[in-house]
């Protein structure tokens, strides 16, 4: 007679059969499911929307609501005596994969029912788009699509903005477990063990506050500024979140509105810094915590820099009468996608080459660590130049001691060692999926741009893949290596890429 499940025992460090190897691991999947529960009540702000405007995707979205919600209570259930337990740094990579990628699956629910041709790779496609913040779509017609179709894509990039298991953090102790290590898989950057207070439910719900009063701040203004209620809150789920994706094909292109574009500049701006200097800010009532932040300083300086030298630049090339209104178009498209956001005011493919590849080269690295923003974040390339120079130090003077710091930080080598590292797995990330794209039949301006653009959680690309164009055009194979790499960038490739050691998977 077997041992019931509550009685399993751990592998032993001898040893492990494959039962308790699977067994350690229910744990996970028993808060996996209480996540997918807490996740379903997503679906009743684009219901409600439906029922209110009958826009006629009110079943999909029931459905939706439905459908996740027993999965998570089945499985909740059926795991409900697995033997409670803190979880661990293994488990808390697991949990966040698993969680991206699992609500990512429920969320094709609304968009399989409503649009019948869509097959489930491009519905996946556009549902992790969307929960990695990357804004890349497949459809198109968006002005014709039920207003509650477009605001769901927008609020999974606004749930997917802060993360959706931050969120859960907060709540976690309703389920028995501690939030810690989930905390530290899904926060971004080389410092997310530095805590803002004690308690890191506390923490969670502190970014969540902020979250939140911005987003109704720039639905306001928008609204204030000509836009419908409905369009004023997608685009701010969208602007918060730095993920881009529009109720218009034509983006913020169809507003021509230059305040609309001010707006947005400005809360994309706010977005791309850290949440957490936000929150010092906000609890000291007092704007020396920007000044304090090195990043921040570098992240606006670099941004608002770049668009005013591409103003210059495209000025001199013809593209624009005046400077004024070149930096109307440069400001908003630059700033769009050096933050990742991805919003576009005009095709700036169509620009001389210099200033697309330029704008591409900033998604990389100019938003912070800790904000919403994708790439590599501004604080490790700044670490990258400032260990760059001291090597050049070291070649002249051997002997000499040269720490790298920033602001007033001394930055310990473990740290740098992490830094390049990243930096190393980055570009292996780019250079793999530039080569599949490449190898199933992709030319190499959309193929390396696609890349770029998934890595960076960036959406649009270059190409066929470019701001006036969508990812409609690429194999499902091509698709799903893009879906990977957004997933990849967006939990920062070593929370998924652990997942395929062999050590992860022993005692």
């Amino acid at each position: 007679m077997s041992r019931p499940l509550t009685q399993a025992r751990l592998p032993s460090p001898g040893g492990a059969r494959p039962v308790d190897a699977v067994l350690r691991f229910f744990p996970v999947l028993h808060v996996l499911a209480g996540a997918v529960m807490l996740f379903s009540p997503a679906f009743l702000m684009p219901l409600a929307l439906s029922v209110f405007l009958g826009d006629g995707a009110r079943d999909a979205f029931g459905i939706g609501f439905a459908a996740t919600f027993v999965a998570g209570l089945a499985t909740f259930l059926a795991t409900r005596g697995v033997r409670r337990r803190e979880l661990q740094p293994r488990d808390g990579f697991l949990l966040v994969t698993l969680a991206w990628t699992g609500t990512a699956a429920f969320s094709t629910i609304p968009l399989l029912l409503h649009l019948p041709g869509l097959s489930f790779t491009d519905a996946y496609f556009e549902a992790i788009s969307g929960m990695t913040t990357t804004g890349a779509t497949v459809l198109t017609g968006l002005d014709s699509l039920p207003p509650s179709v477009n605001l769901w894509r927008a609020q999974l990039e606004w749930m997917g903005g802060m993360g959706i298991l931050v969120l859960a953090v907060a709540i976690l102790p309703i389920l028995g477990v501690g939030g810690s290590q989930i905390y530290k898989a899904e926060a971004s950057g080389p410092f997310k063990d530095t805590k803002l207070t004690p308690r890191i439910a506390d923490t969670a719900k502190a970014l969540w506050i902020i979250y939140v009063g911005l987003t109704v701040a720039c639905a306001v203004a928008y609204r204030l500024a000509g836009m419908t209620w409905i369009d004023a809150v997608i685009h701010a789920f969208a602007t918060l979140s730095l993920g881009g994706f529009s109720s218009h094909d034509a983006s913020f292109g169809y507003f021509e509105s230059p305040l609309m574009d001010a707006i947005g500049v400005a809360f994309m701006l706010v977005a791309a810094v850290n949440f957490s200097t936000h929150f010092l800010a906000w609890h000291r009532r007092s704007a020396r915590a920007y000044v304090a932040d090195p990043e921040a300083r570098w992240t606006i300086v670099v941004m608002l820099g770049s668009a005013a030298m591409l103003a210059a630049f495209l000025v001199a090339k013809g593209q624009y009468p005046d400077f004024l209104t070149a930096l109307r178009f440069t400001a908003f498209n630059t700033v769009s996608a050096a933050t990742s956001s991805g919003f576009a005011s005009t095709d700036y493919a169509q620009w001389p080459v210099f200033a697309p590849v330029w704008i591409l080269f900033l998604s990389c690295f100019s938003s912070s660590s800790g904000s919403t923003g994708g790439g590599v974040k501004m604080v490790r390339a700044v670490l990258l130049f400032k260990q760059a120079l001291r090597e050049f130090t070291r070649i002249i003077h051997p002997s000499a001691v040269v720490p790298v710091n920033l602001g007033e930080r001394v930055i310990e080598n473990n740290t740098i060692f992490a830094v390049l590292a990243f930096m190393l797995m980055y570009g292996v990330t780019v250079i793999a999926s530039t080569l599949l794209l490449a190898l199933t039949g992709a030319d190499i301006v959309t193929a390396f741009s696609a890349s770029i653009a998934c890595v960076n959680n960036l959406g649009p690309g270059l190409g066929e893949v470019g701001p006036a164009g969508n990812f409609q055009g690429l194999s499902d194979f091509q698709k799903w290596v893009c879906s990977a790499t957004m997933l990849l960038g967006r939990l920062e490739l070593f929370t998924v890429l652990v997942l395929f050691t062999p050590a992860f998977w022993r005692k």
